[in-house]
């Protein structure tokens, strides 16, 4: 079948996640030629009136993970990027009813923390923390093999199995891992809250994934000055290096096929399909297989995905008065009523302010009305002086106007200089010098913003109607002992997934996986590429 394009590529990668860009990079590296559309991506911050905001948080829990080590191995980036890496001490915080505790890298600190807060349960935490060494030194030696995480042919599943068969807490709950602490003891939640939020599982996190994910918070956490942006550039950087191209603001209207096997690819504005061998997509399977017009599914049962949880975010623009000194970059907040909440804290777009990216979790189809208020309740019951020094607070996923605080600041202290003129005038001393006084204090606003029509959002990269949230997953047939969920061949031949459906149980670093399994297998269908990244391989820099 002949497509009538007159551009073809090797590879089309439809997304700008961090699994699609990895797979895209690796492929441009081995002499692939890769087009890479963003396919609705948007950037993680936008704008107004020279405030950042913030789409999503954005917490690179893989930069010590042996599937990211690969990747940057293979680009010949490893000095180069870890450059760009500072390291977060504390780790983590998490905050609760009469509890704060922070987790810092230095050991002796840490312990020193633990005594602080948790003194009857000291051995039981040194038990546990013995336990994750060993089960995360077992993942890194797994997950620096190269499989294809998950398998799909027979012998994919023979060597990918042979390998899990190495990981210890593959059965049972991840309560297993917590089963010596006293049942609701709050250590519970300082192990299992982080993991859930970075988890792309809806429920029933596995006890495995749980060792790996909370590991993955407490053995060092590495941040990005220009958090997710800064990553997807540095890819972006790569894969064009090496000969890709890039088109993140375009999306893909249809795929081309002959009911067994993608042959080209619709960009919107495009007058003809783009020629493919191969479809790359960080969507779930049933969202790509959307795109392919008339294309029947085989009668063969196929393991979908379901999304139950959703993460809603809200920007809060803070002066820095308003926060306390000592809250960490990554912080957990366990209120006694109201939504869970992970709070990052960033650089505001004003010298004067601070961003704090509030994220929670809601059912999916929830109402959204008031999810912006609950959120703030959280952070105000933890952070009170937050309320008072807000600037600016916003959520993409809402649909609500902005609230710009910054007029009810102006408003007061007109009023209060015009108070102070007006008793000068007449005489009143003691008014005029009380009303001057107040012209230095800073007014409590309270939650009487003015609204900004989300329209005036538009030139500064906002949306006029209520993004779309990334959605938690539940699997309908869970494979590798509920790791792995969709596999990353799809029933349309010569396409393939490396999103969060496919080892959601694992975050991130399960992205990462999927995506050396995508590039693993393209690589493998041509035999001179694949003799071509045997013979790199075995002069790759050492790192």
């Amino acid at each position: 079948m002949n497509t009538g394009s007159s551009k073809h590529y090797d590879v089309v990668v439809l997304g700008a996640g961090i699994g699609a860009l990895a797979a895209a990079a690796l492929l441009a590296r081995r002499s692939w030629r890769v087009l890479v559309v963003g396919h609705g991506y948007r950037k993680s911050t936008y704008m107004y009136d020279g405030v950042t905001l913030s789409r999503r948080p954005f917490s690179f829990l893989t930069a010590s993970s042996p599937a990211w080590g690969r990747v940057l191995v293979e680009l010949a980036q490893s000095q180069v990027f870890r450059r760009r890496l500072v390291s977060l001490d504390p780790m983590l915080q998490v905050l609760g009813a009469n509890l704060r505790l922070d987790l810092p890298p230095d050991t002796e600190l840490f312990a020193r923390e633990i005594d602080r807060e948790f003194p009857a349960v000291r051995r039981i935490v040194d038990d546990l923390y013995a336990e994750l060494a060993r089960t995360n030194a077992l993942a890194d030696a797994a997950f620096e093999r190269d499989a294809v995480w998950p398998p799909g042919s027979f012998w994919e599943r023979r060597e990918t199995e042979r390998i899990v068969a190495t990981l210890p807490y593959l059965q049972g709950s991840a309560q297993d891992l917590l089963a010596d602490f006293p049942i609701e003891h709050a250590y519970r939640d300082v192990v299992t809250m982080p993991a859930r939020f970075a988890c792309d599982l809806a429920e029933g996190v596995p006890p495995f994934a749980m060792a790996r994910l909370h590991g993955a918070w407490t053995r060092g956490v590495s941040s990005l000055a220009g958090g997710e942006d800064e990553l997807v550039e540095f890819l972006i950087e790569r894969i064009r290096a090496h000969g890709g191209d890039t088109r993140l603001t375009d999306r893909a209207s249809s795929l081309v096929h002959n009911g067994k096997k993608v042959l080209g690819v619709y960009v919107d504005g495009d007058e003809a399909p783009v020629g493919v061998t191969f479809v790359v997509s960080d969507m779930p399977t049933a969202q790509l297989l959307d795109l392919a017009p008339n294309f029947t599914l085989p009668r063969a049962s196929f393991p979908s995905v379901e999304t139950r949880e959703n993460r809603f975010v809200v920007s809060i623009v803070v002066r820095p008065e308003g926060i306390p000194e000592p809250l960490a970059i990554e912080s957990f907040l366990l209120p006694k009523r109201g939504p869970m909440v992970h709070l990052q804290k960033a650089r505001g777009g004003a010298l004067d302010t601070v961003l704090l990216i509030a994220e929670t979790l809601v059912k999916k189809g929830a109402p959204l009305d008031q999810a912006r208020e609950a959120v703030l309740g959280t952070v105000f019951e933890f952070l009170p002086f937050v309320e008072r020094h807000m600037v600016m607070c916003d959520s993409p996923h809402d649909g609500r106007p902005l609230w710009d605080f910054r007029a009810k600041e102006k408003a007061e202290r007109a009023e209060t200089a015009e108070r102070a003129e007006t008793a000068e005038r007449a005489g009143q001393a003691e008014g005029a010098a009380r009303w001057a006084g107040k012209r230095v204090g800073k007014p409590s606003w309270g939650l009487w913003p003015t609204h900004v029509d989300r329209a005036n959002l538009r030139a500064f990269g906002g949306s006029l109607e209520a993004e779309p949230m990334i959605g938690c997953y539940r699997m309908a047939d869970g494979d590798l002992h509920g790791l792995g969920a969709e596999p990353i061949r799809t029933p349309l031949g010569n396409a393939f997934v490396t999103g969060r459906t496919t080892l959601p149980a694992l975050g991130q670093e399960g992205e990462l996986l999927s995506a050396w399994g995508v590039a693993r297998i393209i690589t493998r269908t041509d035999r001179r590429k694949e003799k071509m990244l045997r013979e790199m391989w075995s002069k790759v820099e050492l790192s």
